[in-house]
């Protein structure tokens, strides 16, 4: 196995392959969201705890998520 090619023995790129980035966005959110949830309903004694980091936590996720998809929004309106 060699590291280094030359620019003659190397093989053309591959052509970039066509993803859905939103949808892999909403899915992320999807699941934070749902976490969310099951830490509200099942996790009351852990939050009562002093567990809220795991509700900052959460909540940052989804934020991110949205920041997420307002990213690509822009992006896809610029083309």
């Amino acid at each position: 196995m060699r590291l280094w090619l030359r620019d003659g023995e190397r093989r053309p790129d591959p052509v970039p392959v066509k993803t859905d980035d939103r949808k892999a966005v909403l899915v992320g959110l999807l699941l934070w969201a749902v976490a969310l949830v099951v830490t509200l309903v099942v996790g009351a004694p852990l939050l009562h705890a002093g567990g809220g980091t795991w509700l900052r936590t959460l909540l940052v996720g989804i934020v991110l998520g949205l920041l997420g998809l307002a990213y690509l929004a822009i992006k896809r309106l610029r083309g």
